[in-house]
């Protein structure tokens, strides 16, 4: 198990203690590209094909409905 799969995992499991540079990495890893609208925003979207999602940079923790999005799009493109 690589360690981008433990933390796919570790986030399935408690989305409640999710940080935004675990999103980051992850999104940006499986070649997401990532967009701030404007400066001072605390929004960044992430689009590639078909798939696009909001997240909020939160301190310390992002929302839990934003981290379930994040793992049911990572997992149709995994299986993909």
């Amino acid at each position: 198990m690589t360690k981008r799969e433990k933390l796919i995992e570790k986030l399935r499991n408690n989305p409640k203690n999710a940080r935004f540079e675990q999103i980051d990495s992850l999104l940006t890893y499986y070649g997401f590209e990532r967009k701030q609208p404007g400066t001072g925003s605390s929004h960044f979207g992430y689009k590639l094909g078909q798939w696009k999602i909001t997240v909020t940079h939160r301190k310390p923790f992002i929302h839990s409905k934003t981290v379930r999005q994040v793992i049911s799009i990572l997992d149709e493109i995994i299986n993909d």
